[in-house]
């Protein structure tokens, strides 16, 4: 039974962190709901500046709109196939939160709307035995209990950084209050960004909020901070992460230096921010975007050849090495990223991660756009 309940938190990891259980119904009608509704008529203007009219909304910047490439650019030497080739975007100025989402403002969202996040609900069996073998049999409920993935250090160094279980544990009663365990607690870091929120948290808290989440292309668009073309949000030169980022200096996952100050998360607002007044941009923790994780898109919208005005992203999900997957993109790195591991602090990089995570490493901030606010304000 122990080999049987080994493999069955490695199988639960994986149902939140990579799979997700929703049948390709439920998928597609997922789809539907959460398309971003851009400005369509594709011979307008491109917004650029923020208009007069249009006051900008507390906590939040404006990014100017503009046309870029967006993915790998041709100096990055550590760029990843999904990141390939660079594809030509024009998209609309708007606005985003000058930082991540922090615990006291997810706090006061919580307190307000009473919201439970997918770590703190009960475990669906029903749902999880679809993801392992016929005739599995249902482990005891002691280990059915809510719970979300948090990392753990490496007792000596690893050979293969493949395997994400070397450094990933399911913890019962992780959640965003208690993001390292039962154990830990968010008391005194209001100005922390709030994690273990899944995708669908970050939709709710959008809802009440009068935001969205931003596409890849927004989301690269407002990283660059005006500095189109360069590997990092200040440039090329890596020299200068430990003072530009939180992200893991050392032998990962055994050893950080904590040369950029901080072990694990660290407050918002931390380190300068990029042109645009955007803190955070890279490492710290890795923010949901709105677009499906589809590894395959750059190649398909590249060989266009084609400016794609406001994209927002791949229609449907998929995943090279996990064909059921069902990911959103997500961007900006965590503390988690070191140069040996993902170097996940260039703006070009995006990984895929289930609408169910619920990880220690990954948060969000909203965006609002100018059609937004006019709405808001009839």
């Amino acid at each position: 039974m122990e080999r049987f309940n080994n493999w069955f938190v490695v199988c639960l990891s994986l149902y939140l962190m990579v799979i997700g259980c929703k049948e390709e119904k439920n998928i597609k009608k997922d789809v539907e709901k959460n398309k971003i509704s851009m400005e369509k008529p594709i011979m307008t203007p491109l917004i650029v500046q923020k208009p007069d009219s249009i006051q900008t909304p507390e906590g939040m910047v404006w990014i100017s709109g503009g046309e870029f490439i967006q993915g790998a650019v041709t100096q990055d030497e550590m760029a990843m196939d999904h990141e390939k080739p660079g594809i030509k975007v024009a998209v609309n100025g708007f606005f985003m939160d000058a930082t991540e989402v922090t615990n006291a403002q997810f706090s006061a969202f919580v307190e307000e709307t009473g919201y439970v996040t997918v770590a703190e609900r009960p475990i669906d069996w029903e749902e999880i035995k679809k993801q392992l073998p016929e005739g599995a049999q249902k482990p005891h409920d002691s280990i059915l209990q809510p719970g979300a993935l948090t990392f753990k250090k490496a007792k000596e160094a690893l050979p293969n950084l493949y395997d994400f279980s070397q450094w990933w544990k399911w913890k019962i009663g992780a959640d965003w209050k208690h993001p390292n365990g039962p154990d830990s607690s968010i008391k005194g870091q209001g100005n922390y960004p709030v994690v273990q929120v899944a995708y669908e948290d970050a939709l709710a808290y959008c809802d009440w909020a009068g935001r969205r989440l931003p596409t890849e292309a927004e989301w690269e668009l407002a990283a660059r901070g005006g500095k189109y073309g360069t590997t990092f949000f200040w440039g090329d030169d890596i020299a200068f992460l430990p003072e530009k980022a939180n992200t893991w200096e050392g032998t990962f996952p055994l050893t950080n230096t904590i040369a950029d100050g901080y072990e694990l998360r660290a407050p918002v607002k931390s380190y300068e921010p990029n042109e645009y007044g955007l803190y955070d941009m890279a490492g710290n923790v890795w923010e949901w975007t709105n677009d499906w994780y589809n590894t395959n898109y750059y190649k398909e919208q590249g060989a266009q050849n084609a400016v794609q005005r406001n994209p927002s992203g791949a229609v449907s999900p998929y995943t090279s090495n996990n064909p059921y997957a069902k990911e959103k993109v997500i961007k900006g790195g965590s503390f988690l990223c070191s140069d040996s591991y993902c170097a996940s602090y260039r703006v070009s990089a995006r990984m895929g991660s289930s609408m169910d995570s619920a990880l220690e490493h990954t948060g969000f901030r909203t965006v609002a756009t100018v059609a937004m606010l006019k709405k808001q304000n009839q």
